[in-house]
């Protein structure tokens, strides 16, 4: 399949906001590659390469110079080999080997194809083409039920390997592909409520469980092999050998486990969520040592248990994880709940979860049968831009222009984000000197009072509610905004949406 091809049809899908159109225009593409290329394919459309990290950042990518081709030759095999290059060059020279890979693919493709690579590798293509989308897509393209290709896609957890099957195999290829331990699936999510008392109306008789300000993690384990990821499925196992240890030790051969983890001071009670995600990304260290709770089994010895309702897999989490539980009771009295809330606010928690017992487990939803509640409102937004601080601030990045996801395009940007307010509460003297060297590394313009960035960073953002605002081109303004922590472990389109927030006008 030629490059130029894609590009074309990803312009098409970003001129739309209608997501049938997009549909359609997706489903076409994907009808014409080899099967080989149908992984590549869909790593470029989502503007996340099926090799992972490429070690390319963008100040590399745009000080490429170089005259493009005229006329379009390149494929998407020949990109997909070029990445393949990028992520595998390493050690003495590398960095001049990784240079003349990009200066070679510049060279090779036209202006719109470069174009297109670089906002592809950078993770920021902004069709409006989300993995939903592009879901439906290949369900249509493969002439497959949807629900079909949602679920094989859940449990591969893997949306290329998803596609590649459903378009060149037999239709019992895709109904095949089931849990497997040691292959991580997208976690089950919840929607949210402002008591507990408001989700059990939702749920009905309930899980109520304490609702960590930790870090969520899937351990697989097969015998004595182990392995520890996290929501975004990356492989943390030799970051976390205390986890490793209690699963190993655990009253089971095959198992798959959901849950939570942070770190305790020295009174037991939870550290900084930042804390905890320190783990994941440096060697280990015994000073900050990591516990578990496991909330949700999803497999048990060569049963799977993701169909069964809730109430069956807590029987088998309390036999197979013991004290390694999340604190938690079952019950439909409202007074019940809400005083397991305080309890769990007490031991310094976020508040809880509230689960429906007879809901089964829905990889990578967000659906009514989870429902967390915790008394403040907190919501993941994308920062935008940074003001320069003044008084004791002089000389750092401070005040934050916040963004939400517009999944529709409503403002012209389909998968883009439109701003809801600002702050600079809540910004420690650590995180405002994190801030002031990182942002330049995702800066995409600046004047002399501000430097505006690639929508590349997560941020948790605790908020008394929203007002209605001419202020902000959304329409609303979110009232007493300040900084929770930032979410590394979090990618853009996966912040809260303009949707969302407007609910609360309404709640």
């Amino acid at each position: 399949m030629m490059l130029s091809e894609v590009v074309s049809t990803a312009d098409e899908v970003a001129a739309t906001s209608s997501r049938l159109a997009k549909v359609d225009a997706l489903a076409r593409l994907l009808a014409r590659p080899a099967p080989e290329e149908v992984a590549s394919l869909v790593g470029l459309l989502l503007a996340a390469p099926r090799q992972g990290r490429l070690g390319v950042g963008w100040r590399g990518l745009t000080a490429i110079d170089i005259p493009h081709a005229g006329d379009p030759t390149l494929t998407v095999a020949d990109v997909d080999a070029s990445l393949d290059a990028l992520a595998t060059t390493s050690g003495s020279g590398s960095a001049a080997a990784r240079t003349g890979i990009l200066v070679d693919l510049a060279a090779r493709a036209t202006p719109a194809e470069w174009d297109f690579l670089i906002r592809a590798m950078l993770g920021e293509l902004r069709t409006g083409a989300l993995s939903g989308v592009l879901l439906d897509a290949i369900a249509k393209g493969a002439d497959r039920p949807v629900a079909m290709v949602r679920r094989a896609a859940m449990l591969s957890g893997d949306l290329g390997e998803t596609a590649r099957i459903a378009l060149t195999e037999p239709l019992g290829a895709l109904e095949a592909i089931g849990l497997q331990v040691g292959r991580p699936v997208l976690p089950m999510l919840a929607s949210t409520a402002t008591t507990p008392s408001a989700a059990l109306e939702i749920t009905g008789r309930a899980s109520v469980e304490y609702k960590l300000d930790g870090a969520r993690i899937q351990v697989h384990r097969h015998g004595d092999d182990v392995g520890v990821y996290t929501r975004s499925l990356a492989d943390i196992t030799h970051r976390v050998p205390e986890i490793v240890e209690i699963v190993r030790a655990l009253p089971v051969h095959d198992v798959i486990l959901d849950g939570e983890t942070l770190s305790l001071d020295e009174d037991g009670g939870p550290r900084p969520f930042q804390e905890t995600m320190s783990r994941f990304g440096a060697e280990v260290s015994r000073e900050l040592v990591l516990r578990p709770w496991f909330f949700d089994v999803l497999h048990v010895d060569g049963r799977d248990l993701i169909d069964e309702p809730l109430s069956i897999r807590l029987a088998e989490l309390e036999r197979v994880a013991g004290e390694w539980r999340m604190p938690g009771i079952v019950t439909d009295v409202a007074g019940v709940a809400e005083q397991l809330s305080r309890d769990a606010l007490a031991a310094g928690h976020e508040g809880v979860v509230v689960k429906a017992v007879d809901a089964p487990y829905a990889a990578g939803r967000r659906g009514k049968s989870w429902v967390k509640v915790k008394p403040v409102l907190t919501f993941d937004l994308v920062v935008l831009a940074a003001e320069w601080g003044s008084g004791r601030r002089r000389g750092w990045l401070s005040n934050l222009h916040l963004g939400a996801r517009d999944p529709s395009g409503e403002f012209g940007d389909p998968g883009g984000y439109v701003m809801v307010g600002k702050t600079f509460k809540g910004l420690t003297d650590e995180i405002l000197r994190w801030q002031t060297t990182e942002f330049p590394a995702h800066e995409s313009h600046r004047t002399a009072s501000t430097v505006f960035l690639r929508p590349e960073l997560v941020v948790e953002i605790a908020i008394d509610g929203v007002q209605r605002s001419p202020r902000y081109p959304g329409g609303i303004a979110l009232r007493f905004a300040r900084v929770k922590g930032y979410r590394p472990d979090k990618t853009p389109a996966e912040a809260d949406t303009i949707p969302t927030l407007r609910s609360l006008l309404h709640g």
